[in-house]
């Protein structure tokens, strides 16, 4: 069993719900990285996805665009990414860890290659915004033989077909884009979520994690009622963004557990 699946199993024995931070390998800097990523599993964290940095995002709001620049711009690229996954994993063998970015990084190196190195590193499942579950065969099955899972995002305008194909090919759980539009969003509709959760479920036998337009300890703990994860990715960048190096991990970290403590209260 993998580290992901075994991680919703035992919320589930629990009565939770996963929280999955998302943050930018590299923003501020890859040591701050690793920091952060350690004080937001002690705030209360499940699973953490961190942001591969990329030039050309399509998903990506300003927030989230401007993290992948300030990583960039210090050179962090795939390679390092998975360097900062090693150092988390030297004290922490228990959190798993989903890579979260774009194709070209993982072309450039290679599938069989990337697969190795980041099973080596301590990932533990990929999620390739770009790669429909049609054009990802040869990398999920690069990956499935690596043991690490496959993550696929589903949107409000996904089609029931399109949803058996993923249920075909995922594993770990998938990720619903709960709103049209970018990362960053503050115009979610919790009844629009309410409506597809139940029609994903009749088609997908995995765990749902929900994620964009979650802001906020309220709205968590209504969109955690609806599914099985609470993604949190542009509100927890925002804090990383406008603190002071020395103040990053207490403010990410206080986010964190400020919405765990909402999901609790579910």
């Amino acid at each position: 069993m993998s580290r992901i699946s075994a991680t919703f199993q035992k919320l589930r024995s629990d009565n939770k719900k996963a929280l999955i931070p998302f943050v930018t390998a590299g923003d501020p800097n890859g040591q701050l990285t690793s920091m952060i990523m350690h004080g937001l599993v002690e705030a209360g964290a499940d699973i953490i996805e961190l942001g591969v940095p990329f030039s050309d995002p399509m998903a990506d709001g300003p927030t989230i665009q401007r993290s992948s620049e300030r990583a960039l711009e210090q050179g962090v690229g795939l390679r390092d990414v998975l360097q900062i996954v090693s150092r988390f994993r030297q004290t922490d063998q228990t959190t798993p860890i989903v890579l979260m970015g774009y194709a070209n990084p993982i072309e450039a190196m290679g599938y069989s290659e990337f697969a190795h190195q980041a099973q080596v590193a301590g990932v533990d499942g990929v999620l390739v915004v770009d790669y429909p579950p049609e054009e990802s065969r040869e990398l999920t099955s690069r990956l499935k033989a690596s043991g690490l899972d496959s993550i696929f995002l589903l949107a409000p305008t996904t089609l029931e077909a399109r949803m058996d194909e993923v249920a075909r090919t995922a594993s770990g759980y998938v990720y619903y884009v709960s709103l049209k539009g970018v990362t960053g969003a503050k115009n979610l509709d919790l009844s629009e979520v309410a409506e597809k959760i139940p029609q994903i479920r009749a088609h997908v036998d995995l765990p749902i994690g929900v994620g964009f337009g979650i802001r906020d300890g309220k709205t968590a703990r209504a969109v955690a009622e609806l599914s099985d994860a609470v993604v949190i990715g542009s509100r927890l960048v925002e804090e990383i963004e406008q603190a002071a190096p020395q103040d990053v991990v207490a403010r990410a970290s206080a986010l964190i557990r400020e919405i765990r403590q909402a999901l609790d209260r579910a």
